[in-house]
């Protein structure tokens, strides 16, 4: 069966019908499903989030060709297992970018450019993506973060260094913190 749908995904990808690639990595927090196009990685889906509804909004917002194939990601599980480990500081993978847009895609952007083991606040956030009065909207940004841990929305604070909301729950963000070397 496994053989099968091998031989069935680079079928589909040598005729150019995979849209979205699919796979899951374990992880020191639960299991992780991490998507790409051919243009990057567009999605992590953390733990506590449903992995039927990040793949059904994949399907929905960029292609209905969604298969799974692990050989796609396996550049992307590599780094994210170096970064559990303690072992890589910064991330190499390209980024599809597809399902962010307007001030949202800016201030994710923006917090794609945050230094391993340093931290901003929210407020800093907006100011970057050039608004800096729309700091819950900057906070909405890291909220609907597509790609956690990659893009580190972990290391945006509240401005008296509170930690904020996180979508993977607070206890996974201040770990990746402490993993930072930052908490």
């Amino acid at each position: 069966m496994k053989a099968t749908l091998q031989r069935l995904t680079e079928r589909a990808e040598a005729e150019g019908l995979l849209d979205v690639a699919y796979a899951n990595l374990d992880s020191p927090f639960g299991p992780l499903l991490l998507a790409a196009t051919p243009r990057g990685l567009i999605r992590v889906n953390l733990p506590n989030q449903d992995p039927e509804q990040a793949l059904e909004e994949l399907a929905a917002k960029v292609s209905p060709r969604v298969l799974e194939a692990p050989a796609r990601l396996d550049e992307a599980r590599r780094e994210l297992d170096r970064y559990f480990a303690g072992k890589l500081t910064e991330f190499e993978l390209p980024i599809d970018w597809a399902l962010t847009h307007g001030f949202r895609g800016k201030v994710q952007r923006a917090i794609n450019r945050i230094p391993y083991g340093q931290t901003r606040t929210y407020t800093e956030m907006a100011r970057r993506a050039g608004n800096e009065r729309a700091v819950r909207a900057a906070g909405t940004a890291c909220g609907t973060n597509p790609i956690p841990i990659v893009v580190p929305c972990h290391r945006v604070l509240r401005s008296g260094g509170g930690l904020g909301g996180y979508g993977g729950g607070l206890p996974m963000k201040e770990a990746l913190l402490e993993l930072e070397g930052v908490r």
